[in-house]
C-alpha cells in the first residue's frame, strides 16, 4: 500500500511516504519493484518458501550438542527417563553457550529444554535420606544397562508395590465432576479394624511399550507375591510380545518386597527363571531414591490420578479403575485380582540361598546382579 501510495504521488513521493509511514525507503522501494513486476496492490501476499528467519538449531547446528553436554553431567532423577529435570538455571546455561560461542537468550535455552523433553520440576519429596556416594554412578550404570537390552529388544520393566489401600467406603482424597450438590456419602471415619480388607497393587511398567500391569492382592505383600506379580505379566503379556527374548531386565526399588536383601524374593526370582529359562538381569535403585523410580510417574500417578475423588468400596472397583488408566501418550494398563494367600515369616535357608544361581556384577554386586537359570 505504501509503495502504490509512493506511485501515485509521483517525484518526491517515496519520500513523503516514509515520513508519514514511519517505513524505510528500502521497503518502500521493494515495494514498488514488486508492483511494477505485475503484482497487485492489493493482493495479500505469502511468504515463498524457506522465506523467514532460520531457528536457531538451524543456523547453529552445533547448539543442541553444547548444551546436551552442559546438562548431561547435572541431570538428576531417573535417568533413563525420557523426563529429565537439571539443576542449572536457564539463565547460567544461557551464558555459558555463550561464552562458548553460541549466542542465546535465556528464554530460547527454555524452549529448547522443553522440546527436548526436560521439565521444570520441584525439589520436594526427593530426599529420603543420606544420599550414598555411588548414587550418581548406580543412575549411570542403570541408563546403560537399560539402553543396551532395549536397544537389543529385550523386555525392560520397572517394578514396585504402590501404597496399599483400604477397602471399604472410606474417603479417597481428590475430585471428580458430580452433580451439584451431590456429593458420594463415604465413612465419617476412617480408622480402620484389622478385619478391613486391603488391597495391594504391584505394578509392572514396560519402558519400551508404555504398558503397565498390575497385580492386586489380597493377602501380604511379600517377596513370594512380587514374583508371582512379574510371573503373571510374562505369562499373560510377557512371552507373547517378547518371544525371542532370552533375557528380563528389572529394575526395582532397594527395599520393600522386592528389596536387593531380601533372600525371599532372591529365591522366587530362581524358580521363575528355571520356569521360564530366562537370565533375569536385577538393577536396584540406591537407598533414598525410590521416588524416582519409573513406575513412580509413569503408572501408579496416573492410576492414582484416574481414581480421585472414587471411594474404594470393593476389588472389582479398584481393578477396573486401575484397568482403565490411560493417557494422552498411550499408556495402557492391564490389571488382575490375585486372591492367593502369601503368608509373611518365611525364612530362607542358606542351603536354599546357595541354590540360587546368583552372579554379581562388579560393581556394586549388592545393587546389581543376575539369576540364571539352572
Amino acid at each position: 500500500m505504501a509503495a502504490s501510495e509512493a506511485i501515485g504521488l509521483g517525484y518526491g513521493g517515496v519520500s513523503t511516504v516514509r515520513r508519514a509511514s514511519g517505513l524505510s525507503r528500502k521497503a518502500i522501494a521493494k515495494g514498488i519493484r514488486e508492483i511494477q513486476g505485475g503484482a497487485s496492490p492489493g493482493a495479500r501476499y505469502i511468504r515463498r518458501p524457506g522465506g523467514g528467519r532460520k531457528t536457531i538449531t538451524t543456523s547453529d547446528p552445533a547448539l543442541l550438542e553444547a548444551l546436551e553436554s552442559l546438562i548431561e553431567g547435572g541431570t538428576r532423577g531417573d535417568p533413563e527417563s525420557p523426563l529429565r529435570w537439571i539443576c542449572k538455571s536457564t539463565r547460567t546455561l544461557a551464558g555459558q553457550l555463550t561464552r562458548q560461542h553460541h549466542p542465546i537468550s535465556y528464554v530460547k535455552v527454555a524452549q529448547l529444554l522443553h522440546e527436548q523433553d526436560y521439565s521444570l520440576q520441584s525439589n520436594r519429596k526427593t530426599e529420603e535420606g543420606e544420599d550414598h556416594p555411588d548414587r550418581d554412578a548406580q543412575f549411570r550404570h542403570i541408563n546403560t544397562a537399560v539402553k543396551k537390552n532395549l536397544a537389543a529388544g529385550m523386555p525392560v520393566i520397572s517394578v514396585d508395590t504402590k501404597k496399599k489401600e483400604l477397602v471399604s467406603n472410606y474417603d479417597n482424597a481428590g475430585q471428580q465432576w458430580l452433580p451439584a450438590k451431590q456429593p458420594r456419602p463415604v465413612s465419617g471415619h476412617d480408622f480402620p479394624s484389622p478385619e478391613v480388607p486391603r488391597a495391594y497393587p504391584y505394578g509392572i511398567y514396560d519402558l519400551g511399550r508404555n504398558a503397565g500391569f498390575v497385580n492386586v492382592g489380597t493377602d501380604h505383600d511379600t517377596g513370594a507375591f512380587a514374583v508371582a506379580s512379574i510371573r503373571g505379566w510374562w505369562r499373560i503379556e510377557g512371552r507373547h510380545l517378547y518371544p525371542g527374548a532370552n533375557q528380563i531386565l528389572i529394575t526395582a526399588d532397594g527395599g520393600g518386597s522386592n528389596g536387593a536383601r531380601l533372600r525371599l524374593w532372591k529365591l522366587e526370582l530362581q524358580k521363575l527363571a528355571d520356569e521360564a529359562g530366562l537370565l533375569l538381569s536385577l538393577c536396584h535403585f540406591p537407598p533414598g531414591t525410590s521416588k524416582w523410580n519409573k513406575i513412580e510417574h509413569r503408572l501408579f500417578s496416573f492410576i492414582s490420578s484416574n481414581w480421585r475423588g472414587e471411594p474404594l468400596r470393593d476389588y472389582e472397583t479398584i481393578v477396573n479403575l486401575i484397568a482403565r488408566t490411560t493417557t494422552a501418550k498411550g499408556l495402557s494398563v492391564t490389571c488382575r485380582l490375585d486372591r492367593r494367600k502369601y503368608p509373611t515369616g518365611r525364612n530362607v535357608s542358606e542351603q536354599e540361598m546357595q541354590r540360587v544361581n546368583l552372579e554379581r556384577n562388579t560393581f556394586h554386586g549388592d545393587w546389581n546382579y543376575v539369576i540364571m537359570p539352572h
